[in-house]
């Protein structure tokens, strides 16, 4: 029986292994519209319900939960039936900071420019300026943007402060063009998403507030005046049932849930004991389902299952200890 195994070790005996390595997983594909990600969402009542709160109030939707609970996903997925195109996403670090979220200008690369043409080109300072997915947001249109501001707890302490008076106005100024409104009353600036907008003396008025996920795992408080401009959704984990329908839309297969009752099962019963995430058990479950030797069949059931065995369960490290380091 062929191994399951593309990788041999054996580096002085180059091989064509590769070519039996199986489809990817459909959350590990990368030549497709990034937008098909909420598609296999799983919304409860109570998400759907606080969702269309936040469109109703002009919100935006503070998500909290433990990792892999679906918390990025539910913006995709919101997007996705909405038909309110790409979503614009902020990966937030300890160095983020208002300004990057807005705009971002290139002064450096204007000087250069203009010392290497000889020339003035304060008309031409837009070429320079770059909006943020938050000032893409903020852009004038008839339909809501979908914003989402991933992992706000790991912002500096004051970011959090520094949202409130745009999240309550819904709008900026870009100084840079705000100074030379008289002269240069309209001037293009990029997008986020690498379009083309004019903005008119530095001024960006929102005319439909953006629906805005942030997302948060809990570690960190926010101040209460925060708070009060936000709706507040605690995710849970799914249900064994939950888990199992989860399953299926991502495999895409009945027979697959037969196949993995086993694991969904341990993977039920290690998450009393430590924090697991949902997409371990797809990552475990397409293991099992998928490899090399047999693509369409249970992997323990080739000649190494003990050693497959034991792979399962480093896929289901807990997440919140150094388990089989």
């Amino acid at each position: 029986m062929t191994s399951w195994k593309i990788f041999q070790g054996t580096p002085k005996k180059p091989h064509n292994g590769i070519e039996r390595l199986p489809p990817p997983p459909n959350w590990r594909t990368f030549d497709k519209d990034k937008e098909t990600r909420g598609e296999t969402y799983q919304a409860r009542g109570e998400e759907i319900e606080l969702v269309n709160a936040a469109l109703y109030l002009r919100r935006p939707l503070l998500v909290t939960g433990k990792p892999g609970t679906g918390k990025t996903s539910l913006a995709y997925a919101v997007a996705k039936e909405l038909q309110l195109g790409k979503v614009l996403r902020w990966n937030i670090t300890t160095r983020s900071t208002l300004q990057q979220g807005l705009y971002r200008y290139d002064a450096i690369g204007r000087l250069q420019d203009a010392q290497g043409s000889g020339k003035d080109n304060l008309g031409e300072i837009g070429n320079y300026i770059q909006l943020g997915p938050l000032g893409t947001a903020l852009l004038p249109s008839e339909k809501p943007r979908v914003l989402l501001i991933d992992e706000i707890d790991k912002s500096d302490i004051d970011l959090p402060n520094d949202l409130l008076n745009i999240f309550e106005e819904g709008e900026f100024e870009i100084p840079e063009l705000g100074r030379i409104g008289e002269k240069f009353p309209e001037l293009p600036v990029q997008t986020y998403d690498s379009q083309t907008t004019k903005i008119i003396k530095g001024q960006v008025q929102c005319q439909a507030f953006p629906f805005v996920v942030l997302t948060s795992n809990g570690e960190r408080e926010f101040p209460p005046a925060f708070l009060r401009r936000c709706l507040r959704l605690d995710l849970q984990e799914p249900t064994r049932e939950e888990l199992e329908e989860i399953v299926k839309a991502h495999l895409s297969d009945d027979n697959i849930i037969r196949q993995a009752e086993k694991i969904i099962e341990k993977f039920v019963e290690r998450r009393e004991a430590g924090d697991l995430a949902t997409d371990q058990l797809l990552n475990a479950i397409y293991m099992l389902t998928r490899t090399a030797d047999k693509p369409d069949s249970p992997m323990v059931e080739s000649s190494d299952g003990q050693q497959k065995d034991k792979l399962i369960e480093r896929l289901l490290q807990y997440l919140n200890s150094r388990e089989g380091i």
